[in-house]
């Protein structure tokens, strides 16, 4: 499974290579464009979530958060994760996906995954472009963040 987020209407190839092979993906808004959610449909079944830049009639159509069902797992998906409303554990879900922050964050709190992708769009001050990657077994969900590389000549913001 691939977590994509805030991508602000720019879809990498690096991104794109990195998703591959995904069964299913999950972007945690600030979308940016309705061509990025075509892009990645190409890969997988996406479910995607509004981001507070996601002004425009296509994304005001996008929900707020999404439940997503992955095998017996139950994951949270939200852009910001001051916005939770919930609590996670109580709720069985068994991951919270978020971003915003543009900053890439695996946690484990109260064994509940918290996972924030990173940006995978235009690079902001110093922070890594990333995805991440998810395995969903009987057993659990189990992540790793993806720094992307990045040419120079396809630096952007």
């Amino acid at each position: 499974m691939g977590v994509i987020s805030d991508t602000h209407g720019l879809v990498r190839e690096e991104a794109l290579r990195a998703l591959r092979g995904s069964d299913v993906i999950l972007h945690a808004g600030d979308i940016g464009s309705p061509e990025v959610l075509s892009e990645l449909q190409r890969i997988a079944p996406t479910h995607a979530v509004r981001g507070n830049n996601d002004r425009d009639e296509w994304g005001r159509s996008l929900p707020l958060t999404a439940v997503v069902e992955l095998g017996t797992h139950l994951v949270y998906l939200l852009h910001d994760i001051a916005d939770l409303d919930v609590d996670p554990a109580a709720a069985g879900f068994a991951a919270v996906i978020y971003g915003h922050s543009h900053k890439p964050r695996m946690e484990d709190r109260e064994g509940v995954l918290y996972l924030n992708p990173g940006s995978a769009g235009p690079r902001r001050f110093t922070l890594p472009i990333a995805v991440a990657r998810m395995q969903v077994s009987a057993g659990g969900l189990k992540a790793e963040l993806v720094e992307l590389v990045i040419g120079r000549s396809d630096e952007r913001g």
